[in-house]
């Protein structure tokens, strides 16, 4: 049992707007997360929202709905949230402004984790950490116990020995948009270019 948790209850700071519901190629971030989502071999799909026009998009495909009245104290509220709502089992956690993320790399992650149900399994991008991750079960009382807006990133490094890093030749997968000038890059045609890889 896999629970997909889709963090979508954030604040945008850095955009200035509700990123979530800016159009990728005419469909919102977070819709776009949701649809590859529900495609994939989850289980089961829970979308944490903060606004009514989040809470839509998940009416209208059907997942579960986790609201966030604390989002102001950070990331690890909805991640809680939705550990907390889960069925018993692993957990993948999205970002609801990862547009370019594809069934098939969810499905590669989770067949990653099927291998060995204790690994923590975390993509790298450009050799650079990123999401979405997978935690097990076993890790569910650490996961309730974070606090403010780091996410489980505190766990992957307290437990380097359950880390399976899982490498992803396709850099834009992973891409967030965070500012206006990424959003702009995107939507004028330019596109995004990946990182350079760290040596």
């Amino acid at each position: 049992m896999i629970t997909g948790i889709i963090l979508a209850s954030g604040f945008s700071n850095r955009m200035k707007r509700d990123k979530l519901l800016m159009e990728i190629e005419g469909i919102p971030m977070v819709e776009r997360v949701i649809q590859s989502s529900i495609k994939s071999k989850l289980d089961e799909v829970i979308l944490v929202y903060r606004v009514n026009e989040v809470k839509k998009l998940g009416i209208k495909y059907g997942v579960k709905l986790v609201y966030n009245p604390k989002a102001h104290l950070g990331q690890s509220e909805g991640l809680k949230l939705g550990v907390k709502e889960a069925k018993p089992g692993a957990y993948m956690f999205l970002m609801g402004d990862m547009p370019f993320i594809t069934e098939d790399l969810i499905n590669r992650l989770i067949e990653e984790f099927i291998e060995d149900e204790s690994n923590i399994i975390v993509p790298y991008y450009n050799n650079k950490r990123g999401m979405p991750t997978i935690f097990p079960y076993s890790l569910r009382g650490e996961l309730l116990n974070i606090e403010g807006d780091i996410g489980g990133r505190r766990i992957i490094e307290d437990n380097p020995f359950l880390v399976k890093k899982v490498y992803i030749d396709n850099c834009i997968l992973g891409l967030d948009i965070d500012t206006q000038e990424e959003y702009k890059r995107w939507d004028s045609g330019d596109g995004f270019s990946c990182p350079r890889k760290r040596r």
